[in-house]
């Protein structure tokens, strides 16, 4: 049983680890944005993280 869940957790981690390269991948082509979603994300990055709501907070609110 247990190296049969190692087995298991090892897969889990090599999905992991491809869907992490990929993602990196996307990010790293900075290139291809628009000049508009740049200009969001050069925005969202400057955004203090205290201007964010929690997700805790915003289950909250769409629940009420």
């Amino acid at each position: 049983m247990a190296n049969g869940t190692i087995k298991h957790m090892n897969e889990d981690l090599e999905v992991l680890k491809r869907d992490i390269a990929v993602i990196k991948h996307i990010l790293s082509e900075d290139e291809k944005l628009t000049d508009k979603t740049r200009k969001l994300l050069e925005e969202a990055r400057k955004t203090p993280k205290s201007k964010y709501i929690s997700q805790e907070a915003l289950k909250k609110k769409l629940l009420r």
